[in-house]
């Protein structure tokens, strides 16, 4: 299969490491703080605010749109924030939340959901992020995993508590900002700006007295294969992200604006472009959503130095149409992860980034990654323990030995990234779902009594504590006894000039063993589908085993909020003639390449009489 260098060598770091001289102070001390800093320390999201306020009170930490002009915008100090926050916290307080409550807000992205979410935190209070684009069930249920004593939402989304309102326990109540007419409503509903007072803008008192290893926000999973979880952040892990990517990575300076249109309800946006605003003494330019034909006249309109990015957003920045502007932006460096390495060489060239700091980590994970050096395709290094190990692709199961232990691979190989669970690095876990975090341990893993992540990542060891993601768990299969990595065949059917986007997944074939290759392409716009040519072009990039042995042609695919296909229903409609009304193409015959699935073909598939 068509590959990129997979590993770094000696010279490769050396290099780097010269042009990374400068930074070295700033890298050790960022080191330093991070091993230093443990869960029982006093410390949390509220608190850094208020000493960043106290500190450069006239610096502004927030920029966003100013509603009523195309060009202005609206801005507020640390000062000014965190006097809000205050105002906002006494009231909570008022209304009786308290230390280790959790609070769902549902929101947009806006100043209001960022200063909510800090004045819960001020009172040792949990933040419930919630997707502002769930309904009815999904709604439901991710409410139900927070537990929340109430649940503040702006007032345009009432229709959506309105459908799940009386579903909902009666321990939680709702409540609208900016407040709505409650006379309509039930008794369910309270009016929590009313117990707003101005003049009780002072830092809470209760800030004092939490430490890093308290939780701060709850964030929903994706729910990619199925209802969200809700995953727990510490402000320890907060502070750990706003040192590492935004110090030690991004070099974070205090004349910095770090430009945000990933939603405020995912972590890489509330856990890495936030936090590390915040204990750099930068700036942080919020859009309310993401537009990539709108992306680089925000960027100029911000005057960001920075963004914070996810592998789809770059795509679709990619699909606009070229301009001689491209390169023209004040962007210095971006920070973010999915970067395909097929696009990265593209992406960084066309608009002139000069810093890609891409990074690895997950919401319930332990460990992080980030490209500090500043090399091509990598997710970086990472200072904690942790191991890749021999996978059994076969069964989706880490290898063990015959003394029952796991084995690391060797340098250019792939396997599962497991971390170490310590002190230092603890599993937060998923909120109320023992099961779940049970799911995600292995134990007796290099010695009797160890505890390790179960990350469900495929990574390759690239040397010199380097790694680059290769796919989940479950996304890869076995075909022919060969092992096919979804993302490394994705990268070759996207080379396909008629295609936009591909999402390749495994799917079962009757009577046959593993799984085949399946390929769902959106085409552009205007343009036919050409079998022939597709296959000749595949079969030059990819060897026999990695080819997809079904084609499925599609107008879209439904997405995530931060861009992510949802494959579970592309792997459950398979290749079903019943349950598919796309066209479907299918490999039989090499020397005539793809054909279209019709009844005849599909019938001796699952008769067992044609195989693929």
């Amino acid at each position: 299969m068509a590959k990129t260098k997979p590993t770094f060598s000696f010279f490769d770091l050396g290099r780097a490491f010269i042009r990374f001289v400068p930074r070295l102070p700033r890298f050790f001390v960022t080191l330093l703080q991070i091993a230093r800093a443990k869960k029982h320390q006093r410390g949390s999201t509220g608190y850094f605010l208020q000493r960043a306020a106290a500190r450069h009170p006239e610096r502004v930490f927030l920029k966003v749109a100013d509603p009523a002009s195309e060009i202005a915008i609206k801005t507020y100090t640390y000062f000014e924030f965190n006097r809000w926050v205050n105002q906002l916290a006494h009231a909570l307080h008022a209304y009786g939340i308290e230390r280790g409550d959790c609070v769902g807000l549902l929101f947009r992205n806006s100043p209001e959901q960022l200063a909510w979410a800090f004045a819960l935190n001020k009172l040792g209070a949990v933040a419930g992020m919630l997707n502002h684009k769930q309904r009815g069930e999904q709604l439901l249920h991710s409410i139900n995993v927070i537990q929340p004593r109430l649940v503040i939402a702006a007032a345009e989304f009432a229709p959506q508590l309105g459908e799940i309102e009386v579903e909902l326990p009666t321990s939680c109540q709702l409540s609208l900002t900016p407040d709505a007419d409650l006379t309509a409503t039930t008794a369910r509903y309270i009016a929590i700006n009313s117990l707003i007072d101005p003049r009780r803008d002072g830092n809470p008192e209760q800030t004092a007295s939490l430490t890093l290893g308290d939780n701060c926000f709850y964030v929903l999973t994706s729910g990619t294969t199925g209802l969200p979880k809700a995953a727990a952040m510490t402000h320890l892990r907060w502070y750990k992200a706003g040192i590492g990517f935004g110090s030690m990575a991004m070099g974070l300076k205090t004349d910095d604006t770090l430009y945000n249109s990933l939603p405020l309800y995912h972590n890489t946006a509330l856990s890495i472009a936030l936090s590390s605003v915040i204990l750099n003494g930068s700036s942080l330019a919020l859009s309310d959503r993401f537009s990539a034909s709108q992306f680089w006249g925000e960027i100029k309109r911000f005057n960001a130095t920075c963004f914070v990015y996810v592998g789809e957003l770059c795509r679709y920045l990619l699909q606009q149409p070229a301009h001689a502007e491209d390169a023209s932006n004040p962007v210095r460096g971006v920070i973010g992860n999915g970067l395909r390495a097929e696009l990265w060489d593209e992406f960084q060239e066309r608009f002139a980034i000069p810093r890609i700091c891409e990074l690895y980590g997950a919401s319930e994970g332990n460990v992080a990654f980030v490209n500090a050096f500043n090399l091509k395709r990598t997710v970086g290094f990472s200072p904690m323990t942790y191991a890749v190990v021999q996978f059994d692709f076969e069964n989706e199961t880490p290898l063990r030995d015959a003394n029952g232990r796991l084995g690391r691979v060797a340098k250019g190989e792939v396997g599962l990234l497991l971390t170490e669970v310590s002190d230092r690095a603890p599993f937060d876990g998923y909120t109320h779902n023992e099961a779940a975090n049970r799911a995600k341990l292995c134990n007796d893993v290099f010695a009797a009594g160890d505890c390790w992540f179960n990350t469900g990542d495929l990574v390759r060891h690239q040397g010199y504590r380097h790694i680059a993601f290769v796919d989940r768990v479950g996304d890869t299969f076995r075909w022919k006894s060969e092992n096919v990595a979804t993302t490394e065949v994705e990268a070759q059917v996207t080379t396909f000039a008629d295609v936009i986007e591909a999402v390749v997944y495994g799917v079962k074939v009757p009577h046959t063993e593993g799984r085949a290759g399946m390929v769902s392409v959106i085409l552009q716009q205007g343009r036919e589908f050409n079998p022939s040519a597709f296959y000749q072009h595949l079969k030059s990039k990819l060897p026999d085993y990695a080819l997809p042995r079904f084609v499925r042609l599609r107008d879209s695919h439904d997405v995530t909020t931060t861009f992510k296909v949802k494959k579970s229903q592309l792997k459950k409609e398979s290749f079903s003639l019943s349950d598919i009304s796309d066209r479907l193409y299918v490999l039989v015959d090499p020397n005539q390449g793809y054909q279209p699935l019709d009844e005849q073909i599909y019938g001796l598939i699952h008769s067992g009489k044609l195989r693929l």
